[in-house]
């Protein structure tokens, strides 16, 4: 048809127009390799702004024998790999990375745009593997679980070595679908095994760096060379799914940082430290000084309000950035408490003023709203904390800019809150209402997350196969989209994200759930509930 021709040339000249302004990706022919497609089910701007893409499109490349390709989701376009234009259904696996719950709306129709069956059940020898693995299905794969032959449950240089050498085997779907279940760290729905598939990951951060791999202008962080200097985070707030994914914390040596970095520096780039609690790197002082000696110019993904050595805000702040990020989370001492913050507002406070030590110009705090346990006087706390946020800069930095990104608490599967459901949505839409009432004629900013869409991501976050089908029965795109689906269905929305569950009964994912995380997360839950905050370690899985 003339349409499918059309909409083929212009995906076809899209791949080729944003390869060419790319350093670092790899056209190689696919004779006597084995053909993977790596997927991001977002636009390319998104996709290349997620250091994961970057690291697995370094591991397969460093692997011999296999040539993996990229695609990115275009609405309204056949999804074409970028590196050789090809359509999915030419090469042997389609591997989705599946970073956030809401990125599976471009999974359905990417997979028809593409002309290959939805359901993994539907499809044979005909057509590639589909497997997927990303933090979102790492902690609860349950949603998506018909449309994928085999799902990764943890991180991928513990996986994929072993993984990758299953798919290069030539053998029969089915005899390549038991092995798939027999290594460690995934889940083959269908197929049997003895216990849950427990979640992997390396012991140490010892290979190659995880960086930047492809430099594009065509991305949200195009002047910035990556470097994850550091995975997972011991400080365990209890409603953060990254701290469980990649727990525990592992840490880049100094000696890696600084070679990267070099790499970084010598193409003229800023230099983008990434992790989630960076600056608990316990050589987090060397690393700004050899920065400086590097004349790196340093942004940090993720700033702790405690501790947050004096040399990082030096190197932040006085070496060109002018805007600070910080994380409160709550107003309150008691709800910070009760999410396990471990920080005081005395050291939110005594951080701004620091701070405003250094040419700033924009403050951008951090919070949640309808946090479990979270009452009107939590919310008035907020308000009263950022007035006297809003006070310390205007005697210390006159003209910086304050302002607040709020996002309602949503429940994630793995993590100690995966039991509590999430505030009403009207109530969760009033009480940002209430900040913006109190907080905009002061001149601060408040921009929030949908309490809507958060709501759809609380029922992607704690669903079963139940989601799964109201998925494929989404047409459009859109909140009224979701809604029709929901009402064919009959998705019980209400149970999966606002209901809280007896941490008794079993859960949606419990095929992943292993046994000893599952304790710990209850005893975390029992924690919170007394307001108690204590320190605990997150062992290796």
């Amino acid at each position: 048809m003339k349409g499918d021709a059309a909409a083929h040339n212009r995906a076809w000249a899209a791949a080729r127009a944003r390869l060419a302004d790319e350093t670092g990706s790899r056209v190689l022919d696919w004779g006597g390799r084995l053909p993977l497609v790596l997927v991001y089910p977002n636009s390319y701007h998104v996709g290349m702004s997620n250091l994961g893409l970057h690291a697995l499109y370094q591991l397969w490349g460093e692997m011999r024998d296999v040539v993996c390709e990229r695609v990115f989701y275009e609405p309204g376009l056949p999804p074409l790999s970028l590196e050789n234009q090809r359509p999915l259904k030419d090469f042997a696996v389609v591997a989705f990375t599946l970073s956030y719950e809401l990125d599976y709306f471009n999974l359905v129709p990417m997979l028809r745009a593409a002309d290959l069956p939805l359901y993994a059940r539907e499809r044979d020898t005909a057509h590639p593997l589909l497997i997927c693995g990303g933090p979102a299905v790492s902690g609860n794969p349950m949603p998506v679980s018909d449309f994928f032959d085999a799902i990764c449950i943890g991180e991928a240089e513990a996986i994929l070595p072993p993984l990758t050498a299953v798919l290069q085997d030539a053998a029969s779907r089915e005899e390549t679908l038991k092995r798939l279940a027999a290594l460690p760290g995934v889940y083959v729905p269908g197929v049997s095994r003895d216990g849950p598939v427990r979640r992997q990951c390396p012991a140490q951060l010892c290979g190659p760096p995880v960086t930047t791999s492809i430099v594009t202008p065509h991305t949200e962080l195009g002047d910035l060379f990556l470097i994850e200097v550091e995975r997972g985070c011991d400080w365990g707030c209890r409603f953060c799914l990254a701290g469980e994914i990649f727990a525990p914390a592992r840490y880049l040596p100094l000696a890696a940082i600084l070679e990267a970095a070099r790499a970084g520096v010598a193409r003229g780039m800023r230099i983008g430290l990434v992790g989630a609690a960076v600056t608990s790197h316990p050589e987090i002082e060397a690393i700004m000084a050899g920065l400086k000696e590097l004349g790196a110019n340093v942004s940090v993904s993720s700033l702790r309000i405690k501790p947050l050595p004096e040399t990082v805000l030096r190197t932040v702040l006085g070496s060109g950035g002018h805007t600070l990020t910080l994380a409160p989370e709550a107003g309150s001492e008691r709800l910070r408490r009760r999410i396990r913050k471990g920080f005081t507002e005395a050291d939110i406070l005594r951080t701004v003023a620091r701070a405003s030590a250094y040419p700033l110009r924009q403050l951008k705090l951090y919070f949640m709203i309808g946090l479990p346990g979270e009452t009107d006087d939590d919310v008035a706390a907020t308000v009263s904390l950022c007035l006297k946020v809003r006070e310390v800069l205007t005697e210390r930095r006159p003209g910086c800019r304050l302002s607040l990104n709020v996002a309602p608490f949503v429940p994630k599967a793995g993590t100690p809150f995966q039991w509590l459901g999430m505030a009403a949505v009207d109530s969760v839409a009033a009480r940002l209402e209430l900040l913006r009432r109190e907080l905009a004629p002061r001149g601060i900013s408040v921009k929030a997350e949908s309490p809507a869409w958060s709501e759809v991501q609380a029922v992607l976050a704690r669903g079963d196969r139940s989601v799964g089908a109201a998925l494929a029965q989404t047409r459009g795109s859109g909140l009224k989209a979701w809604a029709r689906a929901v009402a064919a269905t009959g998705l019980d929305i209400y149970y999966f994200a606002h209901r809280d569950w007896d941490p008794e009964a079993p859960l949606p994912w419990q095929p992943v759930q292993d046994p000893d995380t599952l304790a710990r997360l209850k005893r975390e839950l029992e924690k919170s509930q007394r307001g108690e905050a204590s320190y605990y370690y997150f062992p290796l899985p």
